[in-house]
């Protein structure tokens, strides 16, 4: 499949490593970006008056914006690896069904969620751990962002079907003008216009909506090389089960972070208080730079092993696997040691403040102690994802969070006397032991199902 002619780029033939980082490098771009999109509002708010007490209440109300998120990655993460798997397949029209039926569904989707957020939005940030002087900024950013949640949902999931088309370059596009947009609006509303919390909230639905067009007019236009159809735009209920068949695990990866802050802060602000809440949301942003990254490597990946597979060019998908778990394992032990050396350098980006500073650096110490094999089960994560093995991604994403963080975070305080502490450690011990689960089923998956596959490859040429 040839992505354009002046690019010469072709996920079948052209060379592994090269063709990964052509396709990698814009997409990391694109995430880191992406980090600066979603977390330039807590820098600015941090800068506030009153900011560590704001930046806890938009702690407070960020599990909501990550299920928005989540169910964005439900429909567009699901559905751009079997519309890749299609065009692998030279079915250009059953892709074209699939990524017309995800743009209908994130529409619904979108108007669903808004309207639900809207009529709860109180009890849920009361639930999620909100205090009396938490609550107040919580509903103010929550009011605001929640209108744009259909601005969202297209950007977000409609930008995953240009990535695995290979344009990563006009993908990488969506989030920095979204970014730029974001990064320009945000101090002129929240100090210009003196609106505070609700100006970082509408800064970013207005970038949310600029990137939402910018990714609608290339999905519609005629260089992309599937598009948005009118005649598949009505929900098709086979190919919307097979989307979220898929999409699941990326659901659960995103919307379980959901519950685990939820989960975290409750239970810190049962042992720190506010300050606790506040550094949470501190590491919860420097989560995000750590993993995004590492997300832009897999979705660089992606369309090459998707594509492939769909080819049966197994010799193929294993290269760049290889490639893209060197690459994400290196990256997470080189992050690991910089937060444990220079933890103060990351908490300063956002708050100032001796109080948190302190609180915030060694409890990152502890946080992310076993970062250094997130990279591992990144790459077999996505990979299972690549390959439209939903099954067994559904399970892995359910392990590290559900089955092992959750019940952490309350079992760990009662078997010891800091408890503070105790909470903290439930994430490394939960990263560990999840890591070292999913590269010994990726071991087994690899060695049984691949090789088959190969095989049966081998035998028919």
């Amino acid at each position: 499949m040839e992505i354009k002619e002046k690019n010469k780029i072709n996920l079948g033939t052209d060379n592994v490593g090269k063709l990964l980082f052509k396709l990698a490098l814009p997409a990391i771009i694109a995430q880191i970006v992406n980090v600066l999109y979603n977390i330039v509002d807590r820098i600015f708010i941090g800068r506030m008056i009153d900011g560590d007490i704001a930046m806890a209440g938009v702690g407070i109300a960020f599990p909501i914006i990550i299920i928005i998120s989540a169910f964005s990655s439900l429909i567009g993460v699901g559905g751009a690896p079997l519309a890749a798997i299609k065009m692998g397949e030279k079915d250009n029209d059953g892709a074209e069904k699939i990524i017309s039926n995800s743009f209908s569904m994130l529409i619904i989707i979108g108007i669903i969620l808004t309207i639900g957020f809207l009529i709860f939005t109180e009890p849920l940030l009361w639930a999620f751990g909100a205090s009396e002087t938490t609550i107040g900024f919580a509903k103010e950013y929550l009011n605001i962002y929640l209108i744009g949640t259909i601005f969202v949902q297209i950007s977000l999931g409609m930008n995953s079907f240009i990535n695995t088309q290979g344009f990563t370059k006009i993908g990488m596009s969506t989030v920095l003008i979204g970014a730029g947009i974001n990064i320009v609006l945000d101090p002129i509303f929240i100090f210009g216009f003196n609106m505070g919390v609700s100006g970082a909230a509408l800064a970013t639905i207005i970038a949310q909506l600029v990137s939402a067009i910018w990714a609608l007019k290339f999905l519609f236009g005629d260089k992309s090389i599937i598009k948005i159809r009118r005649k598949y735009l009505k929900p098709n209920m086979k190919i919307v089960l097979s989307i979220t068949a898929l999409g699941i695990s990326p659901f659960i990866m995103q919307s379980t972070e959901s519950l685990v802050l939820i989960s975290l802060n409750n239970k810190l602000m049962m042992y720190g208080g506010d300050l606790a809440v506040g550094a949470m949301t501190i590491m919860s942003s420097i989560m995000q730079i750590v993993t995004l990254p590492i997300v832009g490597l897999a979705q660089g990946a992606q369309p090459i092993m998707s594509y492939n597979f769909g080819a049966k060019k197994i010799e193929r998908v294993k290269k760049t696997f290889k490639i893209l778990f060197t690459c994400a394992i290196m990256y997470t032990v080189f992050m690991w040691s910089l937060l444990n050396i220079f933890p103060e350098v990351f908490v300063t980006i956002f708050n100032d403040k001796q109080e948190i500073i302190e609180m915030t650096s060694w409890s990152i110490k502890i946080f992310f102690g076993g970062i250094f094999l997130f990279g591992a089960q990144m790459a077999c994560q996505q990979t299972f994802l690549a390959l439209g093995q939903a099954k067994i991604s559904l399970i892995l994403a359910l392990l590290r969070k559900i089955i092992l963080l959750i019940p952490l975070v309350f079992i760990l305080p009662t078997l010891f006397d800091d408890k503070l502490k105790a909470v903290l450690f439930a994430e490394p011990i939960s990263d560990i032991l999840a890591a070292l689960t999913t590269m010994v089923c990726f071991a087994i998956f690899y060695k049984k199902t691949l090789s088959k596959i190969d095989e049966k490859s081998s035998n028919v040429k």
